[in-house]
C-alpha cells in the first residue's frame, strides 16, 4: 500500500523533482521501496517522456551530481 502523504508528493513533483530524489535519497528510503517504489518508477517514467530528451538533459544538469 503507498501512503498516502508519499503518493501526493510524487503526484505534485515534477520531473526535475523527482530526479533529485532519486540521485540523492538515504539508503532505504521508503519512497523507493515496494508499491510506493513501483509507483514512483512509473510516474518518473512518465514525466520524462512529458519532458523528451532534452529536458530530461536539462533537468539531470540542473540536479548534478553533489549534494547541496
Amino acid at each position: 500500500m503507498i501512503a498516502p502523504e508519499h503518493k501526493e508528493w510524487i503526484d505534485r513533483s515534477n520531473y526535475t523533482e523527482l530526479l533529485r530524489r532519486l540521485r540523492f535519497a538515504s539508503s532505504g528510503d521508503p519512497m523507493f521501496e515496494g508499491e510506493t517504489g513501483a509507483y514512483y518508477v512509473e510516474v518518473m517514467q512518465r514525466r520524462r517522456e512529458e519532458v523528451g530528451p532534452k529536458g530530461a538533459v536539462m533537468a539531470s544538469k540542473i540536479v548534478g551530481w553533489e549534494k547541496q
